[in-house]
């Protein structure tokens, strides 16, 4: 029985991976491009991720590979390091650095971002998606050229939409969702080779030309792969620098990693839940597999996964089936595979970038109030206007500030009545009070008028920030007498944790002071 279940899940899931391999293969060789570093890297990585990787991480749909939040970051080290054979060196630390990081349990960090910044990361990274896709949906060389018709390519362009009719299409019809082993990206892909090898053989203007196609290295037996392999340069060990883009690497990809971990377990359609601290040790292993290999550093991808969810995965086995493909594709079939309109693949990535970042979203989160929208919006705009990293950044920056704005106005409360003919204020302080609160307790005291009475109610606090104490004690002292104010409090008797510094003291109060 567990047999035939095993089977039956590696079954479904080709189609899956299949679709991700579509997907993965333009990515694996645009990023290895913009690292600055041979084409077949990115497909040494894209392999790694999909094999080595998801082998052993328990996460069920996520899928890993070279990441565009790195490529900055490689490009950058290359030039640095002066050889792509160091930053190899540096990747293999890396990668022992994660596991490091894997074994000390630092995978937790990924339950401290709210989900209005992953949802807004999530989102942000759609809009990235879209906006890199239009220039070869478009048939151009850069997004700016759009605006000039005459250079907009007309084959292309029919290539796009026609793509995205038929994703759409077979989204909608429920007869076309039962072909389980007929993807719609499979169906874009097969039809837009097709038609262009149609105008290619009619002589047609409306052919697509050699720049607009997938590029990837043809070989020529196992001498051939291996003249394409670079090795890591071991002297690199001894280099400051190298241990600087290592850690630099290492930090970045595990941040990415956990960020589309998260991002992943909720695009699950079964919730499932990964084990944070194995998907480092697992994404360790992979870099320091991939670089030993001459392949690019690697993180678990949100754009790779979510082609994986939308087209039906549910298992891990359909990362490995893609990283599968992506090998057998550059060995055996680099003729066909050269085929492929970029503008094809456009259109599958155009699509999975819509439903990231899809209207319904933006209106969900303005429906939460704006204490989750802010954030959201944030986010999404700076990962949109810089990065991945500086949008979850700033993301975070503003739920903090509004965490602090939240418990400075929940710390405390001040009522006022009329007593035998005399102003009774009472001051209630929540059950924890911090050092954020001081300011805006001590102007409530000092704005107290003369010849009052003040009630300090501290039943339910059990916690309060020894200079917050202070400035109330040093108020009772010295402003209360001299404006003559009356002060009674009650709850102080009980044990009250006060932090001053790195100690806790544990201090007792009279009923009334």
């Amino acid at each position: 029985m567990k047999y035939r279940m095993q089977v039956a899940t590696w079954k479904k899931s080709v189609a899956p991976g299949l679709v991700v391999f579509l997907v993965a293969l333009p990515l694996c060789l645009g990023i290895a491009l913009a690292s600055g570093a041979p084409p077949i890297a990115g497909i040494i990585a894209g392999v790694v991720g999909g094999v080595i990787v998801g082998f052993m991480s328990n996460s069920n749909v996520s899928v890993s590979g070279p990441a565009a939040g790195l490529a900055a970051i490689i490009l950058a080290a290359i030039s640095e390091l002066g050889s792509f054979q160091l930053l190899l060196t540096a990747g293999i630390l890396a990668g022992v650095i994660q596991l490091v990081l894997g074994f000390l349990r630092a995978g937790a960090i990924a339950n401290f971002f709210p989900s209005s910044v992953i949802e807004g990361m999530l989102a942000g990274i759609g809009v990235v998606i879209v906006i890199k896709q239009l220039p070869l949906a478009f048939g151009v060389s850069a997004l700016s050229d759009v605006q000039h018709l005459a250079s907009i390519h007309k084959g292309t362009l029919l290539m796009t939409v026609l793509s995205l009719a038929i994703l759409i299409a077979w989204s909608k019809s429920k007869r076309l969702k039962k072909i389980a082993f007929l993807p719609a990206a499979l169906v874009v892909v097969v039809v837009g080779i097709l038609l262009n090898q149609l105008w290619i053989y009619t002589g047609s203007s409306w052919a697509i030309d050699a720049s607009q196609v997938v590029a990837i290295p043809v070989l020529d037996g196992l001498s051939s792969i291996s003249s394409l392999l670079v090795f890591p340069d071991w002297t690199g060990l001894t280099n400051p620098t190298v241990w600087i883009v290592a850690g630099t690497i290492a930090i970045v990809a595990s941040i990415e990693t956990l960020l589309c971990i998260e991002a992943t377990d909720r695009l699950d359609p079964l919730k499932r839940h990964t084990d944070t601290n194995r998907e480092l040790k697992a994404q360790g292993i992979g870099n320091i597999i991939s670089s030993l290999s001459g392949g690019l550093p690697m993180t678990s991808v949100v754009v790779r996964s979510s082609a994986n969810v939308n087209a039906g995965g549910l298992y891990k086995a359909s990362a490995i089936i893609h990283g599968v493909f992506l090998l057998l594709a550059v060995v055996a079939l680099p003729f066909v595979l050269n085929m492929i309109p970029l503008a094809s693949l456009a259109a599958v990535l155009i699509l999975v970038g819509y439903n990231l970042a899809k209207p319904a979203v933006l209106l969900h989160f303005w429906h939460k109030g704006y204490t989750q929208f802010a954030p959201f919006i944030v986010t999404l705009v700076m990962v949109v206007a810089t990065d991945l990293l500086m949008g979850v950044l700033a993301g975070m920056v503003v739920s903090i500030a509004f965490l602090l704005l939240g418990n400075v106005r929940k710390a405390f409360s001040m009522q006022h009545t009329v007593k035998d003919e005399q102003l009774v204020y009472t001051l209630t302080l929540a059950q924890e009070v911090s050092f954020f609160n001081k300011t805006a307790i001590k102007n409530k005291l000092h704005q107290l008028p003369d010849n009052c009475h003040l009630a300090i109610q501290a039943k339910q606090m059990g916690y309060i920030h020894m200079d917050v104490l202070e400035m109330i004690q040093s108020f009772i002292n010295e402003k209360a007498r001299e404006k003559n104010i009356a002060i009674t409090t009650t709850g102080f008797h009980k044990s009250i944790q006060i932090s001053q510094g790195q100690s806790n003291l544990i201090l007792s109060h009279r009923k009334t002071i």
